[in-house]
């Protein structure tokens, strides 16, 4: 009830001045006075102001704002974590998807061609390769930094 009333008396200051103002000749602006002063009193014969006035008074409201703010909290504190590991999910990703399906085998000048169906120069050219491929993958499961060289030697750095 307090809501309300106050709702109105804004309103009705609100289009004082509006009226103050249109009488100095500066209708534009009065008329923007007085949409912004019709606001309240539009709030508050749509119920916004007596649902916001509920609202503000039940503890359960409250805890779920907390709840809403700590989970916020949290997905800005890995977000940062993130940054300042100076990695992003599409970089992790890239060096996974490089891990997997290395284009370059890291004694290689030149591509390979991958695993082809017949019997020519690319298989024969993969025989050789097979064991420099577990010569990495041993050394992958014992250096942290074998996904950031595999992509330096992909880039020839």
């Amino acid at each position: 009830m307090l809501a309300e009333t106050i709702c109105s008396a804004v309103s009705a200051a609100g289009l004082g001045i509006a009226a103050v103002t249109a009488y100095r000749k500066r209708f534009l602006t009065a008329t923007r006075i007085a949409a912004y002063s019709l606001v309240p009193v539009g709030l508050v014969l749509t119920g916004v102001v007596e649902w916001v006035a509920g609202i503000a008074f039940k503890p359960s409201v409250w805890l779920g704002f907390g709840v809403l703010g700590l989970s916020w909290l949290l997905f800005m504190t890995t977000r940062a974590i993130e940054r300042r590991s100076g990695t992003t999910r599409a970089e992790r990703k890239a060096a996974r998807a490089a891990g997997r399906n290395e284009a370059v085998a890291p004694g290689a000048s030149a591509p390979s061609l991958g695993a082809g169906g017949g019997g020519g120069p690319a298989a024969t050219a993969a025989k050789p390769q097979s064991k420099p491929r577990k010569k990495q993958e041993a050394a992958a499961s014992g250096d942290d930094f074998s996904d950031i060289e595999a992509i330096l030697k992909k880039h020839g750095i």
